[in-house]
């Protein structure tokens, strides 16, 4: 048996030589009692001097050198208090660590109940790769799925979705809210006269006009050809109304210039004010009534139109 055990042991050793994985052994105190050369290459510590040192120092080098686990802290004492407060807090422990030159490690734990710890490295770099891979790919299909292609802004569904969130919060909340319709002017004639392509880049540098001169937490999104919506929270109706007069002047002395051409336009805006339990498609209805009403004076103004209460429909 004890023959098998040392031939056991041998082939063991043969194997830590040759693989990428790290290994490592701690005594109870933290010193490295023994590992491969694979593990002192992943903490970048000369195989020959680091059986005898500490995990501090083997820790600390690295910080200094900025080389092996990536460390990002200021203070490395303090980030040791932390790491050391983990170690051996479980009898197995399991976590990932990222070093310096973009490598992943899965690092397990192993404590006996004398305190000594086996330490082993896994290298998962591709499968990291590969995870940020299908993250990109999942985060840019979520953004074709919510943005409107040719504006970059919130399409006509993620901006409903994001409206009747927003209209939950201020219901809970008791805030005010403000829905605005905003439409281009005699669009037709642009396209008609300027080309449809000439059209499509008035859309895109009105909407970025009027993006940069909203707030932060407004939502915007294009509701459909030249019509957009806009949602300003925490806003009554003084205050909506200003701020949509702001950018009614915006775009009428806004020369836009799409394929060489100068083109001026003017946008007419519908307001309504919600009230509790209001959803999305009334406050529409009734912003698109106030958008008729300011097509009707003649174009290139705002109408705010106050809401009937829920109960009693949409007017």
């Amino acid at each position: 048996m004890e023959s098998v055990f040392l031939t056991l042991s041998s082939r063991i050793g043969d194997f830590l030589d040759v693989t990428q994985d790290g290994y490592a052994i701690f005594s109870a105190e933290d010193i490295v009692i023994g590992c491969n050369k694979a593990f002192a290459e992943i903490m970048f510590v000369n195989y020959e001097q680091i059986v005898g040192m500490s995990f501090n120092q083997i820790l600390k080098a690295a910080f200094i050198a900025n080389n092996g686990p990536k460390i990002n802290t200021d203070d490395i004492d303090q980030w040791l208090l932390v790491a050391n407060s983990k170690r051996r807090s479980r009898e197995f422990r399991l976590f990932e660590v990222d070093l310096v030159d973009g490598r992943w490690y899965l690092m397990s734990e192993q404590t006996l109940a004398n305190g000594e710890m086996l330490l082993q490295a896994k290298n998962i770099t591709k499968q990291k790769v590969l995870e940020h891979t299908l993250y990109e790919h999942s985060h840019q299909l979520s953004n074709l799925a919510s943005t409107d292609e040719l504006t970059q802004i919130s399409n006509r569904r993620s901006f409903i979705a994001q409206v009747n969130s927003e209209l939950n919060r201020s219901s809970r909340n008791d805030t005010p809210v403000a829905f605005c319709l905003l439409d281009i002017d005699y669009f037709k004639k642009v396209n008609d006269e300027y080309g449809h392509q000439a059209g499509d880049r008035v859309l895109t540098e009105l909407a970025d006009m009027i993006r940069t001169t909203l707030r932060e937490y407004d939502l915007f999104g294009r509701i459909g050809g030249e019509e957009f919506g806009i949602l300003l929270p925490d806003t009554d109706g003084d205050s909506a109304k200003e701020i949509m007069q702001r950018l009614r002047l915006l775009a009428m002395q806004n020369v836009f210039s799409p394929l060489e051409h100068r083109v001026n336009i003017t946008i007419s805006i519908g307001i309504v004010v919600g009230e509790a339990g209001c959803k999305f498609e009334q406050l529409y209805n009734e912003a698109d009534i106030a958008l008729y009403q300011a097509k009707n004076k003649g174009r290139n103004c705002v109408v705010q139109r106050q809401r009937m209460s829920v109960d009693k429909g949409v007017a």
